[in-house]
């Protein structure tokens, strides 16, 4: 008791990531000898490309495994302005980027540069769970503004409006939306950033899945005119290049950001990884086809789960726009001792070994997140036994 009694409070205003939990108890599981279909991880089936995989080889062939800078090479940073000018027209200089580990890490840091305790920052409803404990953990104020499942969770600039305050410092921005696939207007998206810029406050626009995107064409908020100045950007190359291991995320934001931030991880982290950063490089340099390829599957698994989501009783569900994610309506089951999203996954994945990420973690009361960043017959075997456990309770 004592050694709990002793850690900083601050450790105690963050919760344990939800979906790095699921993956936990799935993988469990499957050590005990379960046959486990996970519908929780956030991650990419598919392996990272091999054009990108040899720039690995090479890079420690090369003995390339030394300190970088803190910020990340400068190769790097090059090329990651590079690639957001040619899918944006932005116009970023590597004093305007820095290197992360991961793009957690980046919103994590960017957060701790950004936010003061007292601070508010309005976070769109169902949110990405850490968003939430990185800002507690700064010491700011979370203020939730709720989107309406019956028009895709959309967001709109008058729920934002309403929602500031002398205090507001910054919004949250994620479109495509993690839980929800749902993306965002680009005029609301225009509008909520007039918003912003006439009252100083920060954008942060997590572009995580900006390249799974289903229909039209992906947009930045940091493409705008004038954006620089209250629009800062995180990035990460994890899903899109299926390199959630390699650990490289980013940030583009103003150069005394970004100098606070290289501050901050010249006494955390140090520099990402050094061997990696090279592979970024070639990643975001290189040909694209593996992220048309992976696009185009997920298209084909969104279309096959929300066919199969529709069809079983009681069950309600949107059509994501982007990411890789179902985010269903269950409460018709909560019955029978369940009466909430996280009972509904913890009885789910004891009697049929099928592990979802409960609503709670993303501010919900009535949903599921599914993953279908898996095979079409872990999909498949994963719904059956998804189907026969609604339909017991329904």
């Amino acid at each position: 008791m004592q050694i709990v009694q002793d850690l900083a409070g601050r450790i105690s205003t963050i919760s344990v990531s939800s979906t790095m939990k699921v993956a936990a108890d799935a993988d469990r599981l499957r050590r005990e000898g379960a046959d486990v279909v996970d519908f929780g991880a956030g991650e990419p089936d598919f392996p990272t490309p091999e054009n990108i995989k040899k720039a690995a080889f090479d890079a420690i062939n090369q003995n390339f495994t030394k300190y970088t800078n803190a910020g990340g090479t400068e190769e790097l940073k090059q090329a990651l302005c590079e690639r957001h000018k040619l899918d944006y027209g932005t116009s970023y200089t590597s004093k305007e980027c820095v290197v992360t580990v991961g793009g957690k890490h980046g919103i994590f840091n960017l957060i701790q540069a950004l936010i003061e305790p007292g601070d508010e920052v309005i976070i769109p409803s169902p949110y990405w769970v850490t968003y939430k404990d990185v800002v507690n953990y700064a010491g700011g104020k979370c203020v939730f503004v709720e989107t309406d499942e019956q028009e895709g969770f959309q967001l709109h600039s008058s729920l934002v409006e309403r929602a500031v305050t002398p205090k507001t410092k910054m919004i949250i921005i994620n479109s495509p939306s993690n839980p929800s696939g749902a993306v965002f207007a680009r005029a609301e998206q225009e509008r909520i950033f007039r918003l912003a810029k006439e009252r100083g406050i920060w954008i942060m626009t997590d572009e995580c899945y900006h390249r799974f995107l289903y229909d039209g064409e992906p947009f930045s908020m940091a493409s705008l005119p004038d954006a620089k100045e209250t629009v800062v950007v995180a990035g990460s190359l994890s899903k899109t290049y299926a390199m959630t291991g390699w650990r490289i995320g980013f940030v583009l934001a103003p150069a005394a950001v970004v100098g606070g931030i290289t501050k901050l991880q010249s006494h955390s982290t140090s520099n990402p990884n050094s061997i990696a950063q090279k592979a970024a490089v070639e990643a975001v340099r290189g040909p694209q086809d593996s992220v048309t390829a992976m696009l185009a599957e997920y298209r084909t698994r969104r279309d096959y789960v929300i066919d199969r989501l529709r069809r079983m009783p009681g069950v309600r569900t949107q059509v994501p726009q982007g990411a890789f994610y179902a985010y269903p309506d269950v409460s018709a089951a909560f019955r029978n001792g369940i009466g909430s999203p996280l009972q509904f996954a913890e009885k789910l994945l004891a009697e049929q070994f099928v592990a979802v990420v409960p609503g709670e973690a993303f501010g919900s009361k009535n949903h599921i997140r599914i993953s279908y960043a898996t095979s079409m017959k872990e999909l498949e075997r994963g719904l059956d036994r998804l189907e026969r456990f609604i339909a017991a309770r329904v």
